[in-house]
C-alpha cells in the first residue's frame, strides 16, 4: 500500500446514464491538495453544493449507495469509490452536472481506464490510516450477514455469497493486495435476478439499465411472451437465455464474478469511512444496507480510538517536568526514558518520549535504519506507569516500584527518530496491598505503535 497520499495529475470525464436514475451526465474527476479527501460536486445545482464520501451523509440504500450534503445528492457511488480506492487515490474532487455517476459497463473498469489516463502523482504527506487493532465485527440475523474487520497491517478482503441459486451457488471472491483490484476486481460487473427486474422498475430504479451495464441471473424457466416482454423493457428487438443463466446469453468475465462484485461493492462502501483502512475484512452475504451499518461501526470504532489518545499540546507546560520526574524515578541516564508527563490523576497517566538520533541506542541497533527498541518503549511505558502508581501514597520518594509481568504487549509500528512517543497507562482496578495493574498504549500522532498490560509492585525503600 501507498504509504504518501496520490491525486491525479490532470482532469479527466467520463461521460454516460445513471443506472438508477437514467439521467445522463459527465463526471470528471479533478486534482485536489493533499488532505483534501475524496468530495463530490454537483456542478449542476446552484451553488456547486459539495457532497463528502462520509458514511454519515448516506441517506438511501436502494440497490444502490447515495450520499446527501448541502441540500445535493449523489446516487450510486460505489463503483467510483472502489475506483480511487483500488488507484490509492486518497485526493480528487469528483464533478457531476447530473445526480448520477455514469454506470458504463455496471463495474468500476471504466472509472479505472479514465483515472489511468489522467495518471497519479504522489503528494508530500503520508496516508492517514484507519488501523484495526481489536476486531469489529457486525451482524444481520435477519438477513443472515456476517462481517468482520480483523488486526492486519495490510488491507485485504474475503466475501461469501450463497444466493440459493442453481445459476450461482455459492461463490467466495478475495482480494489479497489492493495493488490487484484492477486485474482481478474492477471489470466484475452489477448483477440482479430476474425476479428482482419487475419489482425494481416499479420502484422508479434501472431507469438507466441495460443489458450492457447489468448482469441478469435467470434461475427458472420464462415464457416467450415473457422474454418479449424483456425486451420491451431494454429496448431491445429480442432478448434470448437459455433455460437457466444469464439474459440474452451474457458471457461471464469470471466464473465468480458476481461474488466479485459484491467484494468491489464492500471496498466502495468502506471507503466511506473516511480513511484508508488497514484490516483484513471478512464478510458472508454483504449487500449495501449491511456494508454501510458496518462502515458506521468502524468509523465508531476510529473515532473512539482517537478519541481515547492522549491530548497533548506541546505549548502548555508539563504537569510533571523532567526534573520532578528526576526526583521521583531513580532512573538515570541512559535509561531515563520520560521527558515529561502531561496528565496525572489517580487513575491515570500520560507521558511524552522525545526520540531523537541522538539517543545511545541507535549506535547499536540498526545503525543503518534506526528503530527504537521495543523493549525500551515498554520500559518507557513502565517509567510512566510508576509514576502512576508513586501518586497513589503521599511519599513517593519513599518507595519503589518494581515490575512483575508484562503481558499481550504488542508491537503496531516503529517508532523512529523525529517521533514524538505520548504514552498513557490506566489503572485497570484500584492498588490494593501495593499491587497494580494497568493497561498501556503509545501513540505517534494518531497511530497506535505500541500496547499492552503490565502488574507493578510497590515496594517501602529500606529506611
Amino acid at each position: 500500500m501507498n504509504l504518501k497520499q496520490h491525486t491525479i495529475k490532470k482532469p479527466v470525464t467520463i461521460s454516460g446514464v445513471g443506472l438508477h436514475t437514467g439521467v445522463d451526465a459527465n463526471m470528471t474527476f479533478q486534482p485536489a491538495p493533499p488532505n483534501h479527501g475524496i468530495k463530490f460536486q454537483r456542478t449542476d445545482l446552484p451553488g456547486d453544493p459539495i457532497v463528502d464520501a462520509d458514511v454519515d451523509n448516506v441517506v438511501d440504500l436502494s440497490r444502490g449507495t447515495t450520499i446527501e450534503q448541502n441540500g445535493a445528492r449523489i446516487n450510486t457511488v460505489e463503483h467510483t469509490m472502489a475506483a480511487l480506492v483500488g488507484m490509492q487515490i486518497d485526493n480528487v474532487l469528483v464533478q457531476l452536472d447530473g445526480p448520477e455517476p455514469p454506470i458504463g459497463d455496471g463495474s468500476s473498469k471504466p472509472y479505472i481506464d479514465k483515472l489511468k489516463q489522467a495518471g497519479t502523482k504522489e503528494q508530500n504527506a503520508l496516508r492517514d490510516f484507519y488501523e484495526v487493532h481489536e476486531g469489529v465485527f457486525f451482524r444481520d440475523k435477519s438477513r443472515d450477514v456476517e462481517m468482520a474487520a480483523l488486526p492486519l497491517d495490510d488491507y485485504r478482503i474475503t466475501v461469501m455469497v450463497d444466493y440459493k441459486s442453481p445459476v450461482l451457488g455459492s461463490q467466495h471472491a478475495s482480494l489479497n493486495d489492493i495493488s490487484q483490484f484492477e486485474s482481478e476486481i474492477a471489470a466484475s460487473r452489477t448483477f440482479c435476478f430476474l425476479h428482482e427486474l419487475e419489482e425494481l422498475h416499479k420502484d422508479g430504479l434501472i431507469k438507466g439499465g441495460d443489458l450492457n451495464n447489468a448482469i441478469v441471473v435467470v434461475d427458472r424457466v420464462i415464457e416467450e411472451d415473457e422474454l418479449d416482454q424483456l425486451a420491451k423493457l431494454f429496448n431491445k428487438p429480442k432478448v434470448a437465455v437459455k433455460k437457466e443463466g444469464i439474459l440474452n446469453n451474457v458471457e461471464l468475465r469470471h466464473k465468480n464474478e458476481p461474488a466479485r462484485h459484491k467484494l468491489l461493492d464492500v471496498i466502495g462502501d468502506l471507503a466511506l469511512v473516511g480513511k484508508p483502512i488497514k484490516a483484513q475484512i471478512l464478510a458472508a452475504r454483504p449487500g449495501h444496507a449491511a456494508n454501510i451499518a458496518f462502515a458506521k461501526k468502524l468509523k465508531k470504532a476510529m473515532l473512539a480510538n482517537e478519541k481515547a489518545m492522549p491530548k497533548y499540546d506541546p505549548d502548555l507546560p508539563p504537569v510533571v517536568d523532567i526534573n520532578q520526574i528526576a526526583n521521583i524515578l531513580p532512573h538515570r541516564y541512559p535509561f531515563l526514558l520520560v521527558d515529561k508527563i502531561i496528565h496525572l490523576d489517580k487513575q491515570m497517566v500520560a507521558g511524552v518520549k522525545n526520540v531523537t538520533i541522538n539517543e545511545p541506542f541507535f549506535q547499536g541497533h540498526f545503525p543503518g535504519n534506526p528503530v527504537m527498541p521495543g523493549v525500551l518503549q515498554v520500559e518507557a511505558m513502565a517509567q510512566i506507569g510508576g509514576i502512576l502508581v508513586l501518586n497513589s501514597v503521599p511519599d513517593p520518594e519513599n518507595y519503589w516500584t518494581l515490575f512483575l509481568a508484562i503481558d499481550n504487549f504488542k508491537f503496531r509500528r516503529m517508532v523512529l527518530p523525529g517521533d514524538t512517543l505520548v504514552m498513557k497507562c490506566e489503572l485497570d482496578f484500584p492498588i490494593k496491598r501495593g499491587i497494580a495493574k494497568m493497561t498501556g498504549r503509545g501513540y505517534v500522532g494518531k497511530k497506535l505503535v505500541c500496547e499492552g498490560s503490565m502488574t507493578a509492585s510497590m515496594i517501602k525503600k529500606n529506611p
